[in-house]
């Protein structure tokens, strides 16, 4: 493993779970626990927990939940020395309801809250020292203030020489419009090496032929593109290489991190054997993403999210 470490890049947050109905009484009352979460968190404790050495960039409140949280990633092993607390802003929050396939659905309480409020000005290039790989996602493009803020992130870390990694991820009911802006998400898709799209993501980015967005975006910065597509198998492109890896077969109690699953355990492998390497390598490639699948295929089988998420010896017992 690389001494380059990884850094998350975005939202730590609450998820609510939904667990269950009380049925007790005149109204049915439904029943929450409560989780860590966050997409960039997700992948900061699922590389954590394959032994990756992870940093978690980004801003909680300093109330309870953000006490929760920093203690929930320290224990899961991700260096929290770059978090962040805001000094009146409260912790966001979503609500997680699932159906009885585990698919889920989403509520946020994130307006004007911790992480929406990280500014441009808090980033500097001690927080990005020895960064071989920064990862984020969409939900920090969701207002012009956080655009600039990523767009900071990915300049100080294209400056140490870091390879970027991009979940697209979208949560349209996070942008003021309804839906995200293509052109804004694109912007950020153009200028990574590694992206990862749901089958969904990428037809709603590409506005039309699906092929020729690819071919486009393997011509500029991306190197490696996944996608996914619920339990049908991944597709992968690359400037040589285009294959397709299945999903194991498991019992899904709950999908919520189950991409961020995929993704810690793919960075991890991106991180042992460098990505160049992999790109020039078929058969190596191919198995970096069969240990990505496996990884998000066991945290889908529990519920939660850090919690779910598996560890070496997880994979190797499954």
């Amino acid at each position: 493993m690389t001494n380059r470490k990884l850094v998350c890049f975005g939202e730590a947050l609450i998820d609510f779970l939904n667990t269950g109905v009380d049925r007790s009484g005149d109204t049915p009352l439904n029943q929450f626990t409560q989780y860590p979460g966050g997409a960039p968190a997700n992948v900061a404790v699922a590389a954590a927990k394959l032994g990756v050495p992870t940093r978690f960039l980004g801003q909680v409140g300093r109330d309870a939940f953000g006490d929760f949280l920093l203690r929930c990633l320290k224990q899961y092993g991700v260096d929290t020395s770059l978090t962040l607390r805001h000094p009146t802003a409260k912790t966001s929050l979503a609500f997680v309801f699932l159906d009885e396939s585990g698919d889920r659905s989403f509520e946020f309480y994130r307006q004007d809250t911790a992480d929406t409020l990280l500014e441009a000005g808090q980033l500097a290039p001690a927080q990005f020292a020895d960064c071989g790989l920064l990862h984020f996602c969409s939900n920090t493009l969701t207002t012009e203030l956080l655009q600039n803020s990523t767009a900071a992130a990915l300049e100080l870390a294209r400056a140490e020489g870091a390879l970027v990694s991009f979940d697209v991820n979208l949560r349209h009911n996070l942008w003021s419009a309804g839906q995200a802006d293509r052109t804004v998400v694109n912007r950020f898709v153009h200028n990574a090496d590694i992206l990862k799209f749901s089958r969904d993501e990428l037809e709603f980015l590409c506005a039309g032929n699906v092929e020729s967005y690819l071919q486009d975006l393997l011509a500029r910065t991306p190197q490696l593109v996944l996608v996914t597509d619920g339990g049908e198998p991944v597709q992968c492109f690359t400037r040589e290489h285009n294959f397709s890896v299945a999903i194991p077969k498991v019992k899904v109690v709950d999908t919520t991190a189950g991409g961020d699953g995929f993704t810690g355990g793919l960075l991890r492998k991106v991180l042992e054997h460098g990505l160049p390497d992999l790109l020039a390598d078929g058969p190596g490639l191919q198995d970096a993403v069969r240990f990505a699948t496996l990884s998000g295929a066991i945290a889908v089988s529990r519920p939660g999210a850090f919690p779910a998420l598996p560890t070496l010896a997880d994979l190797k017992n499954f």
